[in-house]
């Protein structure tokens, strides 16, 4: 296996020169994740790996923990196909959400991406919404989003619907795929060149899975049937899992996410909603909320159907959605720092009693 085919570059060489200190360690990258054990590829191909105790001892959060696309620094068992896990170089770029639940963490859901294809279905499960809030944690990530509308085969008017999409993915490349009979295919090919890291992100039942047996070649990964009663997905990916392309590059499944929460975009939001925050510059005030305030150029513009009042409410709730979890984030930072005060204030109260 050539690294270079894996995504290594100078980058990621420069940042192993620091964690590399013995010439029995080197590295590799996540390919898939199961509880506590990860497979890994590297020159030698495939190895199963879990972390080292000092590793788990200093590892505090979820996101210190190695993910699919991390490139990790090994140890490798001798005479078996093992190996342990002794560091993650930091990452270039990764896509989070917050974990799904009451739980206020971080999930990383692909790490190191260059693109990520954003996959929807042309089909009556198309949200508009939905494809807003991917785009926000998308431009968040680091990665260079890519709208991928899947299932054009099954589509009596998808001219109208690419509209409805380019209306909300300001900038965005749009690309239209059928994976059953391969139209647009080749379109989207450029993207898979070697040494680039592509992520697939989407509700279930979108083709992703489907797409990414097309660009193998062969039927690597299972696929099902949408439910003909509402045209919603199944799950068929249960894991993220990286392949290696023929031309090269690399690409990232993940499953379908019902739960789709921000963690951190803000900026993002901004980068989004363009046109938005375009018309905002024009309010009468600068801090306006866009809703009763008098001179907003944005409620102007919907009266003038510059603007669409459901984008507006969906702006209002991804920016509700963040402050809440700022909110809860710095609760959480003040506890932990109590908690650090207090362990160090019982380390030195059992040092002065020896």
């Amino acid at each position: 296996m050539n690294l270079k085919k894996l995504g290594w570059n100078d980058y990621f060489l420069a940042l192993a020169n620091g964690y590399i200190d013995d010439e029995d360690f080197t590295v590799a990258r996540v390919s898939k994740e199961h509880k506590g054990l990860y497979e890994i590829l590297n020159e030698d191909g495939q190895l199963f790996a879990e972390i080292s105790g000092k590793m788990q001892h200093n590892s505090s959060e979820r996101n210190d923990y190695p993910a699919v696309g991390d490139w990790v620094v090994i140890k490798k068992q001798q005479h078996e196909n093992r190996a342990i896990i002794h560091n993650v170089l930091p990452r270039r770029s990764k896509f989070s959400r917050k974990v799904a639940g009451a739980t206020t963490q971080e999930q990383i859901v692909a790490a190191n991406i260059d693109t990520i294809f954003l996959v929807s279905a042309l089909n009556s499960d198309l949200n508009i919404r939905r494809i807003e809030r991917y785009l926000v944690m998308a431009w968040e990530s680091g990665a260079n989003p890519v709208i991928i509308l899947t299932k054009s085969d099954l589509c009596y008017d998808v001219e109208s619907k690419v509209l409805d999409v380019e209306h909300i993915a300001i900038g965005v490349p749009i690309h239209v795929v059928s994976a059953m009979n391969g139209s647009g295919i080749t379109d989207i090919l450029p993207y898979l060149k070697e040494g680039e890291t592509i992520a697939l992100l989407g509700s279930s039942g979108v083709g992703k899975s489907t797409l990414t047996n097309k660009l193998l070649g062969k039927e690597l990964l299972k696929v099902q049937n949408i439910r003909e009663a509402d045209d919603k997905g199944r799950h068929t990916t249960t894991h993220r899992e990286l392949v290696v392309l023929p031309t090269g590059g690399v690409l990232i499944d993940t499953p379908g996410m019902r739960e789709l929460q921000l963690w951190s975009a803000e900026d993002s939001v901004d980068v989004s909603f363009e046109d938005i925050t375009r018309f905002a510059e024009l309010c009468k005030f600068r801090d306006c909320n866009h809703e009763h305030e008098p001179g907003c150029a944005v409620k102007q513009a919907i009266k003038n159907d510059e603007l669409d009042q459901e984008r507006l409410t969906s702006y209002h709730k991804l920016q509700k959605e963040l402050e809440y979890l700022e909110r809860k984030t710095d609760k959480l930072a003040q506890l932990k720092e109590r908690e650090k005060w207090k362990k160090l204030a019982g380390d030195r109260t059992r040092v002065h009693r020896r």
